[in-house]
Order: structure tokens, then C-alpha cells, then sequence
């Protein structure tokens, strides 16, 4: 089954939805969303056989979120996925698209969280909740997850969830749903045990198959570089001096991104320019042009302003912020290596996104090689080749015979050496660009990098992982301030998505949130680095500065003798408190995403 859409706008998706795509920068339906969102607006149930990365969230979360009832706020759409990353993923693609439907809410369900604050949360209601089988079957045997509302059941990545051993736990759960509700099922493979599940379970369902073809060209070097999200713009600028680049295109997620970065590059002397879809056709038109001609060097541009672009003189696309799906990767990198010349495309992985190069390597059928940052060294190792470079031209072809009367005029005088004056011209050359890079007193972010991923499968050494990228120590949290509240309509999910995914916070170290009126608390690990208090303090939270600062003591007191206790939102996996007594359960303990060993399973 293969369909082909050129635009969203073919699909009944309605306004607030085809808006929150324009914003992500989607275009063009993948395969995959093209075949799968139209049965699924009908309410048909689909099986959909696809690998990661090919842009099957979407194809499932934008139909659910079409058939919202926003007024009813019982769970009206379960998604189960086998691992609490990918929970994570999914629940955050679907509060991307909803950006446009006030009201809306779905809730992350995983082990390793506070049943506690799950517990809470459940209460206030949630339209979409999306788990992994372990922690929605706590739910569902403690009723504090009902599902009579149910409308659709999504399955993804059910093959995993085979291999992971919850097979039967997934059986449980759709044995405690409605029969009429909608199921969509989406795997890699259709192994025996799985396909069994679907004639059981599905009704007459549409087969969906979509195979990941390689795109990408020989002629393009495909590397990546794993940074935090604080040192995005560091790490960018060494590229920049340590490559040898004639023009670039910096792909970036949203219009306001290209403006932000294209202004700092600018200030840090590149000439750079800004392409989205914001812009008018004539300025998008000069904006290419002067790449072309080589009056800009650089453009920051998104997905959409980018389609189509051909210029001759790109040698390297950069991924700063990495895409949605692999086939907006592929379409980026194809802007270089065109027509057989060569091109090199860098992709930025933070610790959160290994994930998604994973998958992007699985449907390219390409590895792609780490790129270690480069050095203070390094850089003044190229500064200085650079400066020969330039001194060699002028002394081959410029005529200097004026020149060398002033430094035989300088030398004459005896005060100085003709060496100590030659260091003082090239000194004056090269003050704005220094050939030595100053010791900021800190450690050389580049050194302390992230080592690279080993190439096992995450989830065979999550813990070993996790454990590597640990920066902070486990449950130190202390309280911070930020100058954001209740009167400038943020919500707690708004300050988690700004420290989480512009200020390089993973979720397990943010604690409680507590929302006033014009400011707000966030528990944060207490040794947090200067340069990361730094970044953070300048974040923007609905165009609103966070200026996070500790909070001192007696504004703890304060907030404590508050006679109205503000709502609070923790959003970190933190271990449920020994206190809470869990009633008695009827089934043996179950593993949940690697927990805990899985129980024995029957043999399919």
C-alpha cells in the first residue's frame, strides 16, 4: 500500500494542527503519515510495519489529536511503547503538535517515577497517556487509570516490546479496554507472536508496509558530534574555525531559531544570514543570492525555507538542531554533494538524542563517524596556519616597498629589534581574531565531551549509560528561582521543555515545580556549574527571560508560610516514596523498561 500527498493540507487534519506542523517545519507527508493518517481519521485499524525514524509518531498522534474531545478530560488515547525514552519521545511529539489546541494534556506513565505524583496527575485527567506496559497495568489493576473513554489504543514498536519480554503484559492491557475502541499497531518486523496479536485484537485492519530505501550519496561525509544543549553554540563556532568550509546551511527546528543563531554567529564575525518561512519570497530570493555570490558564507534556515535550495558553493550542512524524522534528515544533507562534488554533513546529538541517530544510521544503512571538538589548540593551530597562509600571499604579490621603509624607520631608531616589531604588526593583524584563544579559567568544554557511543544497542547497557552521563549527584536537589509565573501563562510543562530541551537538563534532575504568581521554584541538582547557571539564567520561557538564581532563605520561609499551597509538578524520575502502600497485587511483579528482571514468559 503506497500513497503519495504533496502537502498536509490534503489531509483533514484541521487548522490548529496543519499550524503546529508549519511551526516543526513539516512539509510533505513521509510515506508512511501519507498511508497511515487517512484510515486512521476514519477510524479504521491499521498495522503498520515501519522502522524508527520514518516518521510513524506523526502518523499516529496527528489523527488522534484530529478526534480529541478536548471538553472530556478522561484518557481518550493510550499509546504503550517499550521503554521510558521512548515514552518520553512520544509524549513530548504529541504536546508538539497540540501546540494550538488549549487545554490539551498527556501524560508520560513509566517506572522509576513517583507513583505518587502519577497518581496525582491521573486525578486531574489527561486526554492522551502514554506509558510502557509495567507502570499502565499498576494503573489500570489501582483503577486510577480508566479506560471507558477509550477511542484508540496505539501499539509501537511492538517487535520490542516482544523482545523485551512484555508481551503478555500487552495482552493483559487490551483485554481491560473496550472492544469498539480503534488500534493501531506499528512494528519493524512482524515476527509470529505479534501477528497473532493483531488478528485477535484488530478489526479488519489495513496493512501497511513501508520500507526505508537509502538516499543519501557517496559523495557526502556524514559525521556526528555529541554535545550538551548549553554548549550548542560553542561547539558550532570551533567547527566553523577548524573546517575547512567555502558555504554552509546550519538547519535549525523553528523561524525563531534561525534569527536567534544567525544574529550570534553574525556577532561572532561570520557572514551569515537567516531563511524561513516567515520571510518574504523577494527577501528569501536575496538572501540565496548573496550565498550564492559569496556575499554570505553561512544561512541558518528550517526544513521548509530550505527545500529546493541549489547552490553550487555549499560544502557542509550543518544539523544543529537534529530533525524530527530520517527523511528530513536526508533531504537536508542532499543540499551538499550535489552533481558529484563532495560535501560533509555534521550532525549535533545531545545525550537525549542517541536515540534518533540510531535510528537515522539504520535508515541511511550508513555509520556515521564521531567528530571529536576541536581543541583550544587545535583552533590556534589553524588560526596561526591561516595567518602564514595570508602572510606568504601578501609577501608574493603585493607591492611592500613602502612598507619596508616604516620598519627600517622603526629599526633605525634602536629602541627596538626588527623580530619585536614584526610581533607587534602581527599582533595589531590579528586583534580581533587573537591566534591564541585565552584560558577562561575553566575546563576546556571540548575535552570533557561526552565520550562517543559505543556501537551496542542502548537499551543492552542503558544503566551503564546513564551512568556515564551522569553530571550531577543522584537526589541532590536544590530550590531555584525563576522570574516566571502564573501571570505570564506558563506551565509547569513549558518550564521542564525549556530546561530539558534548551538548557541540556534531562528530565531525572529536575524535581518540583511550584507556580506563583509572578515567579516560580524548580528543584535542580544543587551542584549545577557556573556556565550552566549562566545558560540557564538566560533561557526563555514564552518569550520571558528565567533569570534563575538559588532561592535564598528567607524567601524559602515565605513560600512556606503561603496560606495557598501553588500547584506542583515534579517531573524527574524520581524513586516513589517508602511510605506509599501499594494494595496487594494479583499477578507476580513484572519488569517495566529494564527495572526489574521479566518474569518467565510463555514460548511462542
Amino acid at each position: 500500500m503506497t500513497t503519495t500527498l504533496s502537502s498536509f493540507k490534503e489531509l483533514d487534519l484541521g487548522a490548529p494542527l496543519l499550524a503546529a506542523l508549519d511551526d516543526v517545519g513539516y512539509e510533505t507527508p513521509s510515506p508512511i503519515q501519507a498511508a497511515c493518517i487517512p484510515p486512521l481519521l476514519a477510524g479504521a485499524d491499521i498495522i503498520g510495519e515501519a522502522q524508527t525514524g520514518t516518521g510513524k509518531t506523526a502518523a499516529f498522534a496527528l489523527p488522534c489529536l484530529a478526534r480529541i474531545d478536548l471538553s472530556d478530560n478522561r484518557p481518550q488515547v493510550l499509546v504503550l511503547a517499550p521503554t521510558r525514552e521512548l515514552a518520553i519521545q512520544v509524549s513530548e511529539a504529541f504536546q508538539r503538535y497540540a501546540r494550538n489546541m488549549p487545554g490539551f494534556n498527556v501524560m508520560p506513565v513509566y517506572g522509576g517515577q513517583s507513583m505518587v505524583v502519577q497518581l496525582r496527575q491521573l486525578k486531574r485527567g489527561a486526554h492522551v497517556v502514554v506509558g510502557t506496559p509495567g507502570r499502565i497495568m499498576d494503573h489500570i489493576e489501582r483503577k486510577s487509570l480508566v479506560l471507558d473513554n477509550l477511542k484508540t489504543l496505539v501499539l509501537d514498536e511492538a517487535d520490542e516490546m516482544l523482545r523485551m519480554g512484555f508481551i503478555d503484559d500487552v495482552e493483559w492491557i487490551l483485554g481491560h479496554t473496550p472492544a469498539e475502541r480503534q488500534t493501531a499497531l506499528f512494528s519493524a518486523t512482524m515476527p509470529e507472536p505479534i501477528r497473532r496479536i493483531a488478528h485477535r485484537y484488530l478489526r479488519d485492519p489495513q496493512e501497511v508496509k513501508i520500507k526505508a530505501a537509502t538516499t543519501t550519496v557517496s559523495t557526502i561525509t556524514q559525521k556526528f558530534c555529541q554535545v550538551s544543549v548549553p554548549h550548542k553554540l560553542d561547539a558550532l563556532t570551533r567547527i566553523l574555525e577548524i573546517e575547512d568550509m567555502d558555504a554552509g546551511i546550519i538547519f535549525v527546528r523553528t523561524k525563531v531559531a534561525t534569527e536567534e543563531l544567525a544574529t550570534r554567529l553574525e556577532a561572532r564575525g561570520h557572514a551569515v544570514g537567516a531563511l524561513n518561512g516567515d520571510m518574504t519570497q523577494q527577501l528569501r530570493e536575496r538572501v540565496v543570492e548573496q550565498l550564492k555570490r559569496g556575499a554570505l558564507d553561512l544561512v541558518v534556515a528550517t526544513d521548509v525555507a530550505a527545500r529546493g535550495l541549489d547552490v553550487s558553493r555549499i560544502t557542509h550542512v550543518i544539523n544543529y538542531d537534529i530533525p524530527y524524522d530520517t527523511e528530513a534528515y536526508v533531504h537536508r544533507i542532499g543540499r551538499t554533494g550535489r552533481a558529484g562534488r563532495l560535501g560533509t554533513a555534521i550532525l549535533f546529538v545531545t545525550p537525549r538524542e542517541q536515540r534518533m541517530l540510531k535510528s537515522i544510521e539504520r535508515a541511511t544503512r550508513q555509520k556515521i563517524e564521531p567528530l571529536p571538538l576541536p581543541s583550544r589548540e587545535a583552533i590556534a593551530d589553524r588560526r596561526i596556519s591561516l595567518f602564514r597562509e595570508q602572510v606568504e600571499a601578501v609577501l608574493q604579490s603585493d607591492d611592500l616597498d613602502f612598507f619596508r621603509e616604516v620598519v627600517a624607520s622603526l629599526e633605525a631608531d634602536g629602541t627596538h629589534e626588527l623580530h619585536d616589531i614584526a610581533a607587534a604588526l602581527a599582533h595589531m593583524a590579528t586583534r580581533d581574531r587573537p591566534l591564541q584563544l585565552p584560558n577562561e579559567g575553566g575546563r576546556d568544554f571540548a575535552n570533557a565531551a561526552p565520550s562517543p557511543r559505543t556501537d551496542r544497542e542502548p537499551r543492552e547497557n542503558r544503566e551503564k549509560i546513564l551512568e556515564r552521563r551522569r553530571d550531577y549527584a543522584d537526589g541532590k536537589l536544590s530550590r531555584y528561582r525563576i522570574a516566571v509565573g502564573k501571570h505570564q501563562l506558563v506551565t509547569p510543562k513549558d518550564i521542564v521543555g525549556a530546561l530539558a530541551n534548551e538548557g541540556g537538563i534531562e528530565s531525572r534532575f529536575i524535581g518540583q515545580i511550584n507556580l506563583y504568581e509572578d515567579y516560580s521554584t524548580v528543584e535542580l541538582p544543587a551542584d549545577l556549574p557556573n556556565d550552566v547557571m549562566g545558560a540557564l539564567a538566560r533561557l526563555r520561557v514564552r518569550q520571558h527571560v528565567l533569570h534563575l538564581r538559588p532561592v535564598t532563605p528567607d524567601e524559602n520561609a515565605h513560600d512556606e508560610r503561603r496560606a495557598r499551597t501553588p500547584r506542583s509538578t515534579p517531573s524527574s524520575e524520581r524513586k516513589p516514596r517508602k511510605s506509599f502502600d501499594k494494595p496487594a497485587r494479583s499477578k507476580p511483579a513484572r519488569a517495566d523498561s529494564g527495572d526489574r528482571p521479566p518474569r518467565a514468559r510463555k514460548k511462542f
